[in-house]
């Protein structure tokens, strides 16, 4: 089931129902398997509890790296990052995205690499750099329709460009 009802348009962030997603996160409860901690990070990320989200992404990563695959792990990586672009570390998160995108990247694992570019891309656009934004979720959607992602799946990123777009061009007219 999916909790993300669409993304804002100038945020780029996911909009969700807060109480639906409060409500996965107490049946998850203190599970500890991986998909069960990445749920919970992901939860808690949209809910904006981001100092546990934080702690939980940490301990996913720790679980992925002993018990997952490279995929697992990359996937948690990515997860962490995003917790850390929600806290304003951009720099950290970029670094970080810009890492897994090219492991993926490097092992043919397009739909990671994507999910990377497109994260990354939101750590640039929040960090103002639209630039930077627009070609990584150009990148993103390439890789998506490399892979054969069906077109009402790149709604995400078509937005996303949209959106780099129009403050790259507010911002030439601000300057």
């Amino acid at each position: 089931m999916s909790y993300i009802r669409g993304y804002d348009s100038e945020t780029l962030r996911e909009i969700v129902d807060t109480r639906e997603c409060a409500e996965r996160l107490d049946e998850i409860g203190e599970q500890r398997s991986l998909p069960a901690l990445l749920e919970r990070v992901w939860l808690l990320k949209v809910l904006d509890r981001l100092e546990d989200a934080l702690v939980v992404s940490e301990q996913s990563v720790r679980v992925a790296r002993m018990a997952g695959t490279r995929k697992d792990l990359l996937r948690a990586r990515i997860l962490h990052a995003t917790v850390m672009q929600f806290r304003r570390a951009y720099a950290a998160a970029e670094q970080e995205l810009t890492m897994c995108a090219e492991e993926a990247e490097g092992q043919g694992w397009s739909g990671i690499a994507a999910f990377a570019y497109q994260h990354r891309g939101k750590a640039h656009y929040e960090a103002e750099e639209f630039d930077l934004a627009r070609a990584d979720f150009k990148r993103a959607l390439f890789l998506r329709q490399d892979s054969g992602t069906p077109d009402e799946k790149l709604e995400s990123t078509l937005l996303a460009i949209d959106a780099a777009d129009r403050r790259r061009i507010r911002a030439t007219v601000a300057s």
